[in-house]
């Protein structure tokens, strides 16, 4: 590791607030329903399908949870009534899951009942080690009340094989990721290899058991991978789907699309962008030392 990323990580609260806004906005659709609505129709003119999500996670008060609920279905009301190609992905921990998990699971339920009036679907994200179990079980709940809901699973897991093989019962929908979490060695795979070899895998038993995959990657080794995967199964479009980050290596996703594949853009906005950038950058120090360029750089 760069020994600078620790100082980089410790200077990133001092950054400007306009210079992280300036980083972050290629990223993110912005603060408000209406700025995430233009970027949505935008992305679905250019023929791409959008998984859009509100910037949040580890609230410590209800009423934000709550309040996290409720504006969820403000923006499935907004995706009907705009006739937008999107569905949306959520945080348990947005809904209050280390507040009370009963609080969480009825914010869900709310949420998927709109998404059931509305003809949409909701992915429940996967987020650090400490909530995998309560999310996966909060899944197959809800997947036994509903079935437009989805489950994220990460490939630099060691857990994984083991939990898509119970997932693969239910056939589940899953949106399949590398991981973006910073895990201890006896948990996760921190070697690159080590995860890109899992996650083929992975992505291989998901998609023999019949599994409806998000396959997220940017990465073109999986990317190509995932296309041998399925001419070797002989899968058609309707089957699985490429899913991508807003912003991120554009060109490797309109290849993709161009290849025929159907490819969905995830798209996070809300207030809460600051902190979620400030997190994300200190998670990738790389990305941070950019950021703090600019702001040394001489005019």
């Amino acid at each position: 590791m760069n020994i600078f990323n620790p100082t980089i990580k410790a200077i990133l609260p001092l950054v400007p607030k306009p210079l992280v806004r300036q980083i972050a906005k290629p990223y993110i659709a912005g603060e408000t329903l209406d700025e995430l609505v233009g970027v949505v129709e935008d992305l679905n003119l250019n023929g791409f399908s959008v998984a859009t999500s509100i910037l949040g996670e580890f609230v410590n008060e209800q009423n934000q949870a709550i309040e996290a609920g409720v504006d969820y279905i403000e923006v499935l009301t907004e995706i009907q009534s705009r006739n937008l190609d999107s569905n949306i992905h959520v945080k348990l921990t947005h809904l209050g899951l280390t507040i009370d998990k009963e609080l969480c699971y009825s914010n869900l339920k709310s949420i998927l009942k709109k998404a059931e009036e509305t003809h949409n679907f909701v992915r429940i994200d996967m987020e650090d080690s400490s909530c995998t179990d309560d999310t996966l079980s909060i899944f197959e709940k809800a997947q036994r009340e509903f079935e437009n809901v989805g489950i994220v699973i990460q490939a630099c897991m060691r857990r994984s094989m083991a939990d898509i093989q119970k997932l693969n019962v239910l056939k589940a929908n899953v949106r399949l990721c590398k991981g973006i979490y910073i895990e201890p060695r006896n948990i996760a795979y921190n070697d690159y290899q080590n995860v890109r070899e899992n996650y083929s895998a992975l992505l291989k038993e998901l998609l023999t058991a019949g599994c409806y995959v998000g396959i997220a990657t940017h990465d073109e080794w999986l990317v190509k991978d995932a296309f041998q995967t399925i001419d070797d199964l002989g899968l058609n479009p309707t089957q699985y789907e490429f899913q991508m980050l807003y912003g991120v290596t554009p060109s490797l996703r309109q290849s993709i699309r161009e290849a025929g594949h159907r490819l969905r853009v995830a798209v996070p906005f809300g207030p809460a962008w600051y902190p979620y950038s400030i997190r994300r950058l200190r998670k990738n120090p790389a990305i941070a030392g950019y950021v703090l360029k600019a702001l040394f750089k001489s005019d």
